[in-house]
């Protein structure tokens, strides 16, 4: 296995968070409420799978190696691209993150503009998905040997090991602060 391969899987699991965050927007519009556990679940679903464990591989891992090589320019521009998604999509969420907290705190206004994100989000996904998938992961794999591969799919196999561990010592990191 090419060390996309794990990558272009957890596509699969982002693509099918995406279609029931968009059937939550169509039943918000319908019921005119916000069931603001949903969003909270979504956002830890985009924060901790898709951005965490998923563009942390895609960052921390094959970028970071990417970024050794002599890229080719339509590579090079892409991988750029491909990052500022990911500020891009962060930015978005922590807007989401905003307007849920204060549509919960009573401001029901707001949900129009969760459903507004939410909606960005389920539109720029399979975008960014289809870039990476289809235009970027392949062609890169050229510019690595199989032992390089076999070492990126040995470090995303370890970053995934520790995943639960950092994201539950940061929870109790947090709340012994508070």
């Amino acid at each position: 296995m090419m060390p996309v391969g794990p990558l272009m899987i957890e596509h699969r699991l982002i693509e099918k968070m995406l279609k029931r965050m968009q059937k939550e927007v169509d039943r918000i519009e319908k019921d005119k409420k916000v069931d603001v556990r949903f969003i909270d679940l979504a956002v830890d679903f985009i924060r901790t799978y898709a951005d965490r464990c998923h563009h942390g591989k895609e960052e921390d891992i094959l970028f970071r190696e990417l970024k050794k090589k002599k890229l080719a320019p339509e590579h090079e521009k892409i991988m750029n691209e491909l990052v500022q998604e990911h500020v891009f999509a962060r930015g978005e969420v922590k807007k989401l993150v905003a307007a849920n907290e204060l549509y919960a705190q009573g401001q029901k206004e707001k949900a129009g503009e969760i459903v507004s994100l939410i909606r960005g989000l389920a539109e720029f996904y399979p975008k960014h998905i289809k870039k990476e998938d289809k235009g970027f992961f392949i062609p890169v794999m050229d510019y690595f040997s199989r032992a390089e591969q076999d070492a990126m799919i040995a470090e995303g196999n370890e970053f995934d090991r520790k995943l639960i561990h950092e994201k539950y010592q940061k929870m109790v990191k947090d709340l012994s602060e508070q």
